[in-house]
Parts: C-alpha cells; sequence; structure tokens
C-alpha cells in the first residue's frame, strides 16, 4: 500500500466528519462578520479586514480546525487496533504518517478555502465599494495555509507519539493551550516573563524589543501574527501601531517567520516518526 493510497483511503473516511467542518463554518461565519463591518463603514478598509482574520480568526480558529481534523488520524486506530491491519500491506510507518498528512492537510486546506471563497464572494456584495489588494490578499492566504499545515503537522506529530485516543486528545489540548493562549494571550506569557526578569535585573526592557519579539513569534501563532509585513500595507501597520523598522534584524523579518513556521511543519513530524517507528503495535 502506498502513501497516496493511505492518503485517499483516510480522506474519503473523514470528509463527511461533522466534528472537522464545524470549525470550517465558525471560520467562514468570522469573514463574513468581518466583511459586514466593514459594509457599515465610511471609509471600507481591506487591510483592517486581514487584520480581524489574522487575530481573532486565525489565530484562534484555524489550530482548531487542524488540531479537531488531525489529532486522532493515527493514535485513534492505534487504540483500535486496526493500524495493525494497515501495516499489514505491507506499508512502511513512515507512508503511514505521510498519508494521514497529506489526507488531513487537504481536508484543512479544502475547507479554509471554502471559507476564503464564499467570504470573498460575501464581501465583495457587501462592500462593492472597497478595494481589494488581490496581490496582498493571496500572500495572507498562502501564510494562513502554511499556519494549518504547522498545526495539523502538530496533530499528526502528536497521534504519532501517543498511543490512545485521550492522551491525543490531551496532547493536542495541551499544546494549543501552551503554545497559543499562554505563549501569546495570556499575561504569563513568556514575554511578560522575560520583561519581568530584565527589570529585575535593572535592565530596560525597551532596549530589548527585538528579542521579546522573536520570543512571542517560537510559537507558530506567534510566527503566523508576526508575519504581517509580508502582506500588509506600510500605513496599516503604522496606524495599528506595529510597523517595523527598515534595520529589523533577520529573525523578526516577515520572511524569518515562515521558517518558523516551516519549522512547527518539519520538527513534530520528525518527533512523532521517532515515537511511531519505535512503538510496539502487536
Amino acid at each position: 500500500m502506498s502513501t497516496l493510497s493511505i492518503a485517499k483511503r483516510d480522506f474519503l473516511d473523514v470528509r463527511r466528519a461533522k466534528l472537522v467542518w464545524g470549525p470550517v463554518v465558525l471560520y467562514t461565519l468570522f469573514m463574513l462578520l468581518f466583511f459586514w463591518g466593514q459594509s457599515t463603514a465610511e471609509n471600507p478598509d481591506f487591510y483592517a479586514i486581514m487584520w480581524s482574520l489574522l487575530g481573532l480568526g486565525g489565530a484562534l480558529v484555524i489550530p482548531l480546525i487542524a488540531l479537531v481534523a488531525a489529532y486522532l488520524s493515527i493514535a485513534g486506530e492505534r487504540e483500535s487496533g486496526s493500524i495493525k491491519f494497515t501495516l499489514s500491506a505491507p506499508v512502511k510507518r513512515s507512508s503511514v504518517i505521510a498519508g494521514k498528512l497529506i489526507s488531513r492537510t487537504a481536508i484543512v486546506v479544502a475547507g479554509i478555502l471554502v471559507a476564503f471563497v464564499v467570504g470573498t464572494l460575501a464581501g465583495m456584495v457587501l462592500v462593492p465599494d472597497m478595494t481589494f489588494e488581490w496581490g496582498d490578499y493571496l500572500t495572507f492566504i498562502a501564510v494562513t495555509l502554511l499556519y494549518a499545515l504547522a498545526y495539523v503537522s502538530v496533530a499528526v506529530g502528536i497521534s504519532a507519539a501517543t498511543g490512545s485516543r485521550s492522551r491525543a486528545i490531551g496532547g493536542s489540548i495541551g499544546f494549543f493551550f501552551l503554545f497559543n493562549l499562554v505563549w501569546n494571550f495570556l499575561p504569563v506569557q513568556p514575554t511578560e516573563m522575560l520583561r519581568f526578569l530584565l527589570e529585575q535585573l535593572g535592565r530596560d526592557p525597551d532596549n530589548y524589543q527585538n528579542l521579546l519579539e522573536f520570543v512571542f513569534s517560537i510559537s507558530p501563532t506567534g510566527a503566523y501574527l508576526n508575519s504581517t509585513k509580508l502582506f500588509m500595507s506600510d500605513e496599516f501597520l503604522e496606524m495599528v501601531g506595529t510597523a517595523g523598522r527598515t534595520a529589523d534584524p533577520f529573525y523578526i523579518q516577515g520572511w524569518f517567520m515562515l521558517v518558523i513556521l516551516t519549522f512547527w511543519v518539519v520538527a513534530p513530524l520528525a518527533v512523532g516518526f521517532w515515537r511511531f517507528n519505535s512503538a510496539q503495535l502487536g
């Protein structure tokens, strides 16, 4: 059995799951809400819609779409024992992981693209006078899909590394809580801890803004939120107070956020494969 055969079978098994498509519907509703909000503005701002989607819509809903779609991709079969029938084909364990990644990514990407198509068409109707910056918009969509892929990889990696549904659920929830809510949104986030430490050492945190921004960007959500320089206009970034300096070091520039997101695609899969490859399944 090949990687593509596993991906096709898995895609057919989960494509109709309501639990998978529920968050997609929620993301679509967010898009419609943000476009409708600009329809009542005196001067509709296209970048304001992307800014809203990047924050509330993307940073919170996209991870849920990916994690819900992929957290049981392998752990579910391991707990039920059906993974032994898959491996008896025969097929390499790396092909199982790759096939699951392909199928779950296809489902997530399809759902997100549907949301963008529906939201964009509705936006063109609701806000006919607004100018769509298509180049920046397509870049934003591409970065969003890479962000979603990173979370799919995390979920598949966790699923491959664990042998039960409960552990896969716990690992996925734990990752979301630590590297999304805690790392980037709660008052106990690492950047605030580092800021407090610098103050205790008698250092001015304002002199370490680059370091603080890099720490914020280590998580996939932080990298996604700090990728704005790739698709937001300079005028809008200046208006919201996040415009970057021209002399920014490379590790906080927009392109390096893609490097961080790529790391989150590769690293969880590597750990998951290492655990899955050495697991006793019989």
